[in-house]
């Protein structure tokens, strides 16, 4: 119950050590002792007559305990009068709460009434104890009440005419208050108050007399009885100290009703209360000794010790040895009251030496944690190109193996059951197919001695059935109830092989088959039972076309497949195996190790034999483990960019350990047996299947059996424990040495056993567990085994070069590994992280013993977040982002590329810090750092799934693994670590930020009313060729902002999250269809789950209403007639013009497009304060001209083949199109006259750096040409029946700004309409992060045009990456089928730069656009301003794209908003 020895050994009669004692306990160190080993107590009767108490007492003497501010329904209490309160629960709907003040003795009543209420009222209740508000459960309570997953106590309303009653009685004097909800079962239904519990706070008696007073020993005996009572909880010192006041209280209100001390002495120590006991009950072991004195001697020998953090059954034997102390002291004939004299001086003998003080941190402490750059923690890593392995040639199969092939062949399916026996050296395989409807079976063994099948069949598996004489072999003799046939080798395959075999088929319908061999005179048997063969088919296995396993080191995983029947023998076989695989694992890179991390997690989940007919010591499995973490090791150390695969692969195998570890689990549980006389039975049974072949399970296996030993011997208690680990009792009984028996011990040896049993747990996690927390810090501070007898020892030296406090972290994470309150435990996890991550990047010869404890903090980081997520009900928003922050960091701390979580995790802290800091933009900001968070992780899950997935379907085919298990692979990976439950803290706070930030459910991207049917999708992309014949409203799961629309379609609705001004944005306002993100997933689900109906939509430009419709109002709506595809607009065919290449000022509509046009226009006539990047052209008719030029006679000669096969539909081919427009020449007069233009223009000619930069820049502009056969734009001109032959391609080439920033303006709101309003929309770096599909969501702010120094964000970046150059050349699209009247060709082409664009993760928590309000206000300005000046030139609205750099505004192109 408490860690801690303290002030239960006070007294107030004390001497001059009174005050001294006084002083040490203050702090909270406060010890109940348990008493249950020297005296049982059965849990006192409950009367006929419900009664709970519920007389609050309040004792002068207690200590205080205030109360934290709640905002909860309050019913006060403290007058003696009848108080009553009311609360509306629904409608007319009403709660009715009356509490009767106790008189003196009297118990008080709650009296609950709710009016106009259903049948099936429930009153979900605790009671309240102190200022924590944990719930108790009172030990009395009405009939029917039921205990609620222990957590809680459910009483029915008793229901009369169409009002529900309940009355109350409570007796427990601690109790302060009861909370409570009321559930609905009818309705599934909860009231709360005002979203909290209902709070009643219970009312108090009078102050009992501080003269009264009730011995020590008692209140020892009452606490104990609550504890017992409570189910045997672990107390905080604190919550002991509480428990330990609420029994002195209980006995206080005894004495003042007027029971006797005596009376109350008898009662609890009576015989009739007490269960049997071989030792002396309590109240015979109560010396002469006054109990006072040996708390004051008890705590003396605390002191002396250190005072120590001593368990339960330390603290117990501690009173107890000050109890003789003082007891040998009165046989001396020494006086009470010299004895009490002798202790206030110290003179009383004490034997107690001081034990090291290993805990820095009281219980209720929480650690400071460090101060440090989070930039630290970054891992960036390019992953290594995969070397491709030669294929490794196929391993030798033994004659059993190529028969069984051949027969399998034969059958012309796979095995419905395959097994494999060992007989001696050799082996025994029984092969089960079904060809043409019969049952075959197939028996055959390389056994060189005559052989005889004593054999039958059974309906039930068990029984011994005689076979019908059509089953019978040639040869075979009909017994009693069973058939002898001899083995025969005379067969061709027989033969062929060296094997004898026998055939039978089977056509009735049996259900299996039993044997046993003859040899001779010698009976051969399954480990002494009878061989038994199932007809039906195993579990369903992976039947997925596996294709040639691309995206997997397939050779490997081919070797490994073909080593699996050699590694099912014994984990020893299966980690030496792992072990000679991991260099070649290593050279092939991440999909490499991931076959091997595929491989051993199969064997972890059970999904794979461990062990099969093979007898191998526990030390030998542990010296192959210990061997293969060794390689995983040095591979760590060598190859930082596969630390994360390593880790996950070295969880799986678990830590192992040379010799000494492995064989302490045979000796130890032989000394277990020995000492607590338990050799028969279950214990029996596991000591052989231990002897045979250790495995992960024992683990779960000596849980289950001290679970069972402290939940009082319950057998349920043991199955549960094991069934929610995996074992079923068929498993038990799979073991080469089954286990049959269930425990079943006497209670004398109940703490022998659990003293034992929970040692031996140790040494199984010590070779097992890769992720036990406790065993992983024995083993980095060290620890040692003292050998017993045939035992052998073991010492672990503490791991060298640990840091200063180390230990006093772990012993901190050890004292508050299970408490509710997670939060410092989560510090204290991630501070000891942070510390060793050094360590863990530095050479150490113990390397694997820090990465098994890391692996283990982290492990144990993802149970306390789910075990605090109760924590979290209700809680402000800064505590979750506390939270997420606390998970991003751990998961950073596991992750090889983790730049961007770590970024995250730097706005996160900004985020809490704009919120502390009152700013009223915190909610939003914090909104796009949770957006970015989800990308990030979903960014991680599809490393995962590529890295993972594809080896896990290959390998999962090979070796027959369920298909389930193959399905759900990468999931369980995710689900296995922090991200998961980080997913889930992301969900709890998105609706809060949402309304805090006034952002609503949906982003309504083009307001347009629709009227359709519901089709669900995964993709917008997959169905963007698509034609609806009815008005469709497509709710798409994902859209990423290139995709066309398809034709039928009045409305998108998706949670992803585009652009406002991405492709799809445009398209969707353009074409008049209804486009909205949800964020609501609810919402988002209910519009799901209408697919195939119809819905009626009334956007506004903030929020979407939607109805279900009738089939009459879609002939009505307005958008019926918009079905299909759009008329036809006409282009005009372009020449070439004569020249190559022009200059800005040669633009004109015959040898541009409009993009050129406007940038020329520009030129002179914004503010000087608008840049305008210098430009020239390759006209219309160039790429033509080019074509037919003789130097690439061939290349057109296979466009114009590849262009019939075009018009024939045949759209395979546009790919191959722009593949071959790659393979242009340029003539010499095209490259001249461009430089020409270039140089005379000021801009750089590429090929001054030489002929590569040339070549660089020729690529980039035939990219542009065959862009415009990209797959997006053929069919958005073929939607319009625009003439794709018609379109001419002109390129426009500028010298591009290396750009700090770059936006987009609509200087007309495109979600509102609005004339008023310029939209605009920025981003990090170039502009193609906004334009084309990158993820995530840019600035975006509104601005009036009549006040353009007010600019209003609307919300914060998401994106994760920002795209940057050196100074180069790009070369954009300018085609005549873009800015057409009634159609926007925009963005269907390519603008491509000479030079690569770098990648980068981009910091937003400093960049000043984001942090430096006057910074933004001033970069925003001046953009709105330029798309006004703009709007202005050209007298109407305008689509702008610039950039700024430096602080100036630079516009790259405008044209007229669509």
């Amino acid at each position: 119950m408490s860690n801690s020895i303290g002030s239960n050994f006070v007294h107030q009669r004390l001497l001059e050590h009174q005050t001294r004692i006084d002083t040490c306990v203050s702090g909270g160190n406060y010890t109940l002792f348990r008493v249950q080993d020297s005296f049982r107590i059965r849990k006192l009767p409950l009367t006929a007559t419900f009664r709970v108490n519920v007389a609050r007492k309040r004792l002068s003497m207690s200590s205080n305990r205030g109360g934290g501010v709640m905002t909860r329904a309050v019913l006060a209490t403290d007058s003696p009068s009848e108080l009553a309160e009311k609360f509306n629960l629904e409608g007319n709907t009403e709660l009715q709460v009356n509490v009767r003040s106790p008189g003196p003795g009297c118990l008080s009543q709650i009296e609950l009434q709710v009016t106009n209420s259903s049948d099936n009222l429930v009153f979900h209740w605790g009671g309240i104890q102190d200022k924590n508000g944990k719930w108790v459960l009172p030990s009395r309570h009405p009939d029917g009440t039921k205990v609620y997953k222990k957590r809680a106590l459910r009483t029915p309303f008793v229901k009369s005419g169409s009002n529900s009653f309940l009355r109350l009685e409570i007796d427990d004097p601690a109790i302060q208050a009861i909370e409570f909800l009321i559930f609905d079962e009818a309705q599934n239904k909860w009231f709360k108050h005002k979203g909290d519990n209902f709070h009643i706070k219970l009312p108090s008696d009078e102050k009992l007399s501080p003269n009264v007073s009730v011995p020590e020993d008692l209140v020892q005996i009452q606490a104990y009885l609550r504890w017992e009572r409570n189910g045997k909880q672990m107390y905080t010192p604190e919550q002991e100290k509480e428990e330990y006041e609420a029994a002195r209280t209980e006995l206080l209100v005894e004495v003042s009703r007027g029971t006797p001390i005596q009376d109350i002495r008898a009662r609890l120590t009576n015989k009739s209360n007490v269960n049997e006991s071989k030792g002396p009950l309590l109240s015979e072991k109560i010396s002469q000794v006054p109990d006072d004195l040996v708390q004051t001697q008890a705590y003396i020998r605390w002191e002396k010790a250190g005072k120590p953090n001593f368990s339960p059954d330390q603290q117990l034997k501690e009173f107890e040895e000050a109890r003789k102390e003082l007891q040998t002291e009165l046989e001396k004939g020494i006086s009470i009251e010299a004895i009490r004299k002798k202790i206030t001086k110290g003179e009383i003998k004490t034997n107690v030496s001081k034990i090291p003080d290993t805990k820095r941190y009281n219980a209720v402490g929480r650690i400071q944690r460090k101060k440090r750059d989070l930039m630290q923690l970054l891992n960036k890593y390019t992953p290594g190109t995969i070397k491709e392995t030669i294929p490794a040639k196929p391993p030798t199969l033994s004659s059993m193996d190529l028969f069984a092939k051949a027969k399998e062949e034969q059958s012309g399916g796979p095995a419905l059951r395959k097994n494999v026996y060992k007989l001696a050296n050799k082996e025994l395989l029984v092969l089960v197919t079904k060809p043409s409807g019969k049952t075959r079976i197939d028996i055959a063994t390389d056994f060189k001695d005559p052989l005889t099948l004593h054999w039958a069949l059974s309906e039930n598996p068990g029984e011994w059935l005689a076979p019908p004489p059509s089953t019978l072999p040639a040869g075979s003799v009909l017994l009693d109830k069973a058939v002898e046939t001899q083995f025969s080798s005379g067969s061709a395959d027989d033969l062929k092989y060296q094997v004898q075999s026998i055939q039978i088929e089977v056509e009735e319908n049996f259900a299996g088959m039993p044997f046993v061999l003859l040899s001779g005179a010698n009976w051969i048997k399954n480990n002494g039972s009878d061989f038994y063969v199932n007809f039906s088919s195993g579990p369903k296995l992976i039947h997925k076309d596996v294709g040639d396993g691309k995206g997997t080191a397939k050779s490997l995983l081919d070797k490994i497949a073909g080593l699996e029947s050699e590694a099912q023998k014994s984990f020893m076989h299966r980690f030496n195996i792992a072990a000679d695989l991991v260099q070649e694992a290593k050279d092939a890179g991440e999909l490499g190790l991931a076959g091997i991390l595929v491989w051993m997690r199969f064997m972890a989940t059970r999904q794979l034999i461990w062990n099969k007919n093979y007898n191998v010591k526990p030390r030998e499995i542990s010296k192959a483990q210990d061997r293969l973490t060794d390689l995983l090791q040095n591979v760590y150390k060598s190859h930082p960019e596969y630390r994360e695969l390593l880790r996950m692969i070295m969880s799986t195998v678990g830590r192992g350990g040379e010799g000494d570890v492995g064989q302490r689990i045979r000796d130890e549980i032989l000394v277990i047996q020995r000492n607590n006389d338990c050799k028969g039975g279950m214990m029996e049974e596991w000591h052989q299947k231990l002897h045979n072949n250790t495995s992960p399970d024992d683990v779960v296996i000596c849980q289950a059996l001290l679970d069972y030993i402290k939940c009082d011997f319950d057998i349920d208690v043991y199955w549960r424990t094991l069934n929610d680990n995996g074992i079923t009792k068929e498993r038990l009984l799979s073991y080469d040495r089954a286990i049959h028996s269930e425990p079943n011990f006497r209670r004398d040896q109940k703490d022998g056993l659990l003293r034992d049993l929970g040692s031996y747990m140790r040494t199984l996690k010590a070779v097992h567990s890769g992720a036990d927390l406790e065993s992983a810090i024995s083993n980095c501070m060290g620890y040692k085994s003292e050998g017993q007898g045939f035992m052998v020892g073991v010492e672990i030296n503490p791991v060298s070069g640990l840091p200063s406090g180390f230990p006093d972290l772990l012993q901190f994470i050890l004292a508050h590994v299970e408490d509710k309150n997670v939060e410092p435990l989560l510090e204290g996890l991630l501070e000891v992280r942070e510390e060793l991550r050094p360590l863990l990047s530095n050479p150490n010869d113990r390397l694997k013993d820090l990465l098994f404890l890391d692996i283990a903090l982290d492990s144990t980081v993802r149970t306390a977040i789910e075990r605090g997520y109760e924590e979290l009900n209700g809680a402000k928003p800064e505590k979750v982002m506390y939270f997420i922050t606390l998970l991003l960091e751990n998961l950073a701390l596991s992750s090889d590329n983790n730049e961007d979580l770590i970024f995250c995790l730097k706005g996160w802290n900004q985020a809490i810090s704009m919120l502390s800091s009152g700013d009223d933009h915190w909610a939003l900001y914090a909104k796009s750092v949770l957006d970015r968070t989800r990308l990030a992780l979903t960014s991680k899950a599809e490393w995962y799934h590529r890295q993972l997935q594809p080896s896990a379907e290959y390998l999962g085919a090979q070796l027959g693994v369920d298909e389930w298990a193959v399905d759900i692979f990468t999931e369980e990976i995710i689900r296995a670590g922090s991200a998961a439950s980080l997913s889930v803290l992301l969900n709890r706070l998105d609706p809060t930020l949402r309304e805090t930030a006034n952002l609503g459910s949906w982003q309504v991207i083009s307001p347009v009313e629709a009227v359709g049917y519901v089709v669900v999708v995964d993709e917008l992309l997959s169905v963007q060729n698509k034609t609806y014949e009815k008005p469709t409203i497509l709710v798409a799961k994902s859209v990423r902002g290139e995709e066309e629309i398809p034709d039928g379609t009045v409305a998108v609705l998706t949670p992803d999250m585009p652009d406002v001004l991405s492709h799809v944005s445009v398209r969707a306002r353009n074409s008049k269809v209804c486009f909205a993100t949800c964020f609501d997933p609810n919402i988002l689900s209910d519009l799901q789950s209408k697919e195939g109906k119809i819905l009626h939509l009334r956007p506004t430009s903030a929020d979407i209403v939607y109805s279900e419709a009738k089939d009459v109002d879609i002939t009505g709506s307005n958008n019926s007639e918009e079905v299909g595809p759009s008329g036809s607009i006409t282009l005009t065919k372009k020449q070439f013009g004569g020249r190559y290449a022009i200059s800005s000022e040669e633009f004109t509509s015959e040898l541009v497009g409009a993009k050129s046009r406007n940038i020329g226009y520009l030129k002179g006539k914004v503010p000087s304060w608008v840049g305008i990047p210098t430009s020239v052209a390759l006209p219309f008719g160039v790429f033509e001209k080019v074509l037919s030029d003789d130097i690439n006679k061939e290349v057109a000669e296979k466009v114009k083949v590849l262009q019939n096969k075009l018009e024939e539909e045949e759209l395979s081919v546009l790919q191959e199109i722009r593949q071959t427009v790659l393979a242009l020449q340029a003539p010499p007069q095209l490259v001249q006259e461009l430089k020409s233009k270039m140089q005379s223009s000021g801009m750089p000619w590429p090929g001054d750096e030489g002929d590569q930069r040339w070549d660089q820049a020729w690529m980039a502009i035939k990219k542009v040409w065959a862009s415009k056969w990209n797959e997006r734009a053929y069919f958005s001109t073929k939607k319009v029946k625009l003439d794709h032959n018609f379109l001419c391609m002109a390129v426009l080439v500028q010298e591009i700004i290396n750009a700090d920033y770059a936006f987009v303006i609509h200087t007309t709101n495109p979600s509102s309409g609005d004339p008023s309003e310029i939209y605009t929309e920025v981003v990090k770096g170039l502009g193609e992060t906004l334009v084309g599909a990158y993820p995530g969501r840019a600035l975006s702010f509104v601005c009036k045009k009549d006040d353009l120094n007010s600019p209003k964000v609307l919300g914060y970046p998401s994106k994760p990456i920002g795209l940057f150059i050196r100074r180069s050349i790009i070369f954009r699209s300018d085609s005549n089928g873009e800015d057409l009247e009634g159609y926007a060709g925009a963005g269907l082409y390519d603008s491509v730069p000479m030079d690569e664009e770098d990648k980068v993760v981009v910091d937003y928590s400093s960049d000043p656009l984001l942090i430096d309000s006057n910074f933004q206000k001033s970069i925003l300005s001046s953009i709105a301003r330029a798309g006004s000046a703009i709007e202005e030139l050209y007298g109407s609205p305008q689509d702008i794209e610039g950039v700024v750099k430096d602080g100036k505004i630079y516009v790259v192109q405008t044209r007229p908003q669509m």
